[in-house]
């Protein structure tokens, strides 16, 4: 699916919403301002807009409208007001939702579900992928290598199922850290060099000509896989 577009100025917030959003299994673009949000919903034709109401340069109102006059991708609209005024102006005006600061992430998240599931422009994640005679069963929470099914640790399982749905992107450890163990998470990173390890160990015998959990330097680990 097409990524879900953040436009947030509070990098906090922003930052929250990414790793949460991202955990479910979406992928992000975090913008910070209503220009930028134009240009980025131009180039990216994202699933969903999660779309600030008070943003610099131009306002969430305008962006709204722009994104209106464009098509009917699904909006979700973030006030810090609480007003119910602004609720059902945000809803007269074709926001397909709106929620009110603070928030809970996973209510965010449980909502981005419910707006998608209502929209026609819905495309649904893949409910399994195979690379080479490894599968991945993402509805399920299991992994099967030639035949076999893989025993993992919840964590670990997590982590793959993460890295399985962005095959061949490079992901640091903070970034991991965020999407699999979460954002209030405050152990050391080296908790991902050992998950990756005991996965290594695991896959030992998924052949190499398919794929692999890759070291990149100084940046950090990639699903490779070269059968899909």
């Amino acid at each position: 699916m097409n990524p879900i577009l953040i436009v947030e100025d509070e990098p906090a917030i922003g930052r929250v919403l990414t790793a949460y959003i991202n955990k479910a299994g979406y992928p992000v673009e975090l913008v910070a301002d209503g220009d930028r949000a134009l240009e980025a919903f131009s180039r990216l034709s994202p699933s969903l807009v999660l779309l600030d109401v008070m943003l610099p340069k131009r306002s969430g109102w305008d962006v709204l409208q722009a994104i209106r006059q464009a098509g009917s991708c699904p909006v979700i609209m973030l006030t810090a007001l609480g007003d119910v005024q602004e609720i059902i102006t945000a809803l007269n005006r074709g926001a397909d939702d709106c929620i009110t600061k603070p928030f809970n992430p996973g209510e965010v998240v449980a909502r981005i579900h419910a707006v998608l599931r209502r929209s026609t422009q819905f495309l649904t994640t893949p409910d399994s992928a195979h690379f080479g005679s490894l599968k991945v069963d993402f509805t399920g929470h299991t992994l099967w290598l030639q035949g076999k099914e893989v025993l993992l640790t919840p964590r670990d399982l997590a982590l793959f199922l993460f890295m399985a749905r962005h095959p061949n992107q490079t992901f640091t450890r903070r970034q991991l850290i965020e999407q699999v163990w979460g954002p209030d998470y405050a152990g050391s990173d080296r908790a991902v060099d050992l998950a990756v390890k005991r996965l290594r160990k695991n896959l030992e015998n998924w052949p190499a000509a398919e794929g692999a959990i890759r070291t990149f330097r100084g940046l950090g680990y990639q699903l490779s896989v070269y059968e899909q």
